[in-house]
């Protein structure tokens, strides 16, 4: 071996060394990342430090982010009257919320520091053409604004319908304010939102921030993965629906169409997003968020949870492991990915041990194939501890809900897996509300007529091959 070879030999080692302790040293990282990440660096060097710049690093306790939360504070509050603050951040609803839940409310909070509101009235959405249909009626029917924030904008006949209508509503002088995601849309040609900027829509892609190396793992990495509406501040849409054919046609799905001072809180969180992604900050705060209608159908207490992976903590993780831990009777959960960090993991087998009905449904077969094998690597485990696995049949099922105990639903765009709770841009709803919860619970049981159960003994019986393919899989599972 001559002295260069030598040279760079030496090089790789340190490299991996080094990239091994940083690795091991993140205070907050899950146990079972780190181990996919070290495999991945000892085995393919070069690629795999590389890979980990990008797609690995912590971002929680990375302060170069938390400049971009803190100017959008320090803007808000500079040209907001104080009207907002006392819904977004007062406490005074909390204590409608039933005793138990309240500490929940609590935890939930620690993501931007919103609250939870009263005066709701929440529409559960299961027929993505009723949602295309409500939607279409309250853009059609906007004076003042339209936001719309999503992670798949799609070129379909339905998502050109919705587009023309934006840029419709933006040549009559109705405000409109677009977020696109970068990377998952990245298929779609700039000419597509150009044409909508000539027309008067405010375009901004998501992480748009100047290209660097500091900000390439931001820019690849952490997607904006919501799905929101706000219309005139007085109408929000959010939950698992994008704007496609997919959903408004051939999947199942569940999403919301919310009135009442829950879409403050909409209304801020698609604000940051915005302003975080290059576009203008408004000044005018008085046009978006106006007083709510009274005389509301149902007085639901809505939380509205957005999570980032630039705040300290995790939320929508802390409030799955939590819903799942702290449920007596039930808890039913539909996502379309089942690949839980294992704080989550665990507290499904304990909730299922403890003698709670713990009930997962997934679809028969996935969208994207890697995950037919990554949403069945946890089967076992969960089967042997009683947690009940249910596989639908029939349309792809997309919802990300939970239900619990006849009093709490959850109804998001966050799946069960690591890339929701841990990487991208998410935001859930919490709905403290009994007829709501049986409403969900309703949905669930229904769906189940088009689910087979899977059961411990026939998952076993499952071919040696499957069985090794699940294993290497749930070794990477962290990284999906």
């Amino acid at each position: 071996m001559d002295i260069v070879s030598l040279i760079g030999y030496i090089i790789v080692v340190l490299l991996i060394i080094g990239t091994v302790l940083v690795i091991l040293t993140d205070e907050d990282g899950d146990s079972g990342k780190k181990i996919s990440w070290i495999i991945i660096v000892v085995m393919i060097p070069v690629i795999g430090i590389l890979c980990y710049i990008v797609f690995g690093k912590n971002p929680r306790r990375d302060r170069r982010y938390e400049r971009y939360a803190r100017k959008f504070h320090e803007a808000f509050s500079e040209y907001s009257d104080r009207k907002p603050y006392a819904k977004l951040f007062g406490e005074t609803c909390r204590s409608k919320i039933r005793e138990g839940y309240r500490e929940l409310s609590v935890l939930l909070s620690h993501s931007n520091g919103t609250t939870v509101t009263d005066c709701n009235n929440v529409e559960i959405i299961t027929s993505g053409k009723r949602k295309f249909e409500a939607l279409v009626h309250d853009l059609e029917n906007a004076r003042d604004h339209i936001h719309m924030e999503y992670f798949y904008f799609r070129k379909d006949s339905g998502s050109k319908r919705i587009r023309e209508i934006l840029m419709r509503k933006a040549r009559e002088g109705v405000k409109v304010r677009f977020i696109h995601e970068n990377i998952a849309n990245i298929d779609i040609s700039p000419w597509y939102y150009s044409r909508m900027k000539k027309a008067g829509v405010e375009v901004v892609k998501f992480t748009n921030a100047r290209f660097s190396l500091l900000t390439l793992s931001a820019r690849l990495n952490y997607r904006d993965h919501r799905k929101i509406v706000v219309i005139d501040g007085k109408i929000g849409y959010t939950g698992g629906m994008n704007i496609g054919d997919d959903y408004f046609v051939r999947w199942r799905d569940t999403h919301m169409r919310i009135t009442g001072n829950a879409v403050y809180a909409l209304q801020y969180s698609f604000l940051y997003s915005f302003c975080v992604s290059g576009g203008v900050f408004p000044k005018d705060f008085s046009r978006l968020f106006p007083d709510q209608e009274p005389g509301q159908k149902r007085n639901e207490l809505v939380q509205i949870v957005p999570d980032q992976p630039v705040d300290r903590w995790p939320v929508i993780h802390m409030g799955a492991v939590w819903t799942v831990q702290h449920s007596r009777d039930y808890v039913y959960i539909q996502t379309p990915y089942f690949v839980p960090p294992d704080p989550l993991l665990q507290a499904l087998k304990a909730s299922a041990l403890k003698g709670a009905d713990v009930r997962v449904m997934i679809p028969r077969k996935a969208d994207l194939p890697y995950m037919n094998l990554a949403n069945k690597a946890y089967y076992s485990q969960c089967l042997e501890a009683g947690v009940r696995i249910f596989e639908k049949q029939g349309s792809f099922i997309h919802s990300k809900t939970i239900v619990s105990d006849d009093y709490l639903s959850v109804i998001g765009s966050a799946n069960m897996d690591y890339r929701s709770l841990e990487l991208n841009y998410e935001i859930n709803a919490y709905i403290f509300n009994e007829q709501t919860a049986v409403r969900n619970r309703e949905i669930f049981l229904n769906d189940l007529k088009e689910c087979e159960e899977i059961t411990l003994g026939k998952w076993k019986k499952r071919p040696w091959y499957l069985k090794l393919g699940q294993a290497v899989i749930r070794l990477f599972a962290p990284l999906l």
